[in-house]
């Protein structure tokens, strides 16, 4: 991805979760222990997509591609944190909305990311061989 490419998605990003955090702000709804228990899975979620990216740095791309293969940080531990947060996220939001059928939304939610990190494992597998099959031994999801 060229590199306007990835600043623009980046800012597009910083303003999607300017915009959540003002939603968590000024929404009208009840200050329940579910909307707590969610406002604190979105701001855990949002703040380690962060840490991911940044981690991620110049190997970012929407479209799976093969740059380099990050191992470190969150990668470390998690292939795909940046899914994994989202879905921390989603469900945060999910539970401050307090809507039922949101939980469809989660569950689509999950197979899109299962679909999305299979496919860039064969990306990576393909590009990195064994090194990718040793931390994907090593690490989860």
């Amino acid at each position: 991805m060229e590199s306007r490419h990835i600043y623009a998605f980046t800012a597009f990003q910083i303003v999607a979760a300017i915009g959540l955090f003002w939603f968590l702000c000024t929404w009208s709804g009840p200050w329940n222990p579910t909307r707590y228990i969610g406002t604190v899975l979105v701001l855990v979620g949002l703040s380690f997509i962060g840490v991911a990216r940044y981690q991620l740095g110049r190997s970012f791309s929407v479209k799976a591609e093969a740059h380099k293969l990050v191992t470190t940080g969150l990668y470390s531990k998690i292939r795909n944190p940046i899914y994994v947060f989202g879905m921390v996220m989603i469900t945060g939001l999910i539970l401050i909305l307090g809507r039922p059928e949101g939980w469809l939304v989660v569950a689509a939610a999950m197979v899109g990311q299962t679909i999305r990190a299979r496919r860039e494992a064969r990306v990576l597998e393909a590009a990195f061989g064994d090194a990718y099959r040793e931390y994907r031994r090593k690490t989860w999801f």
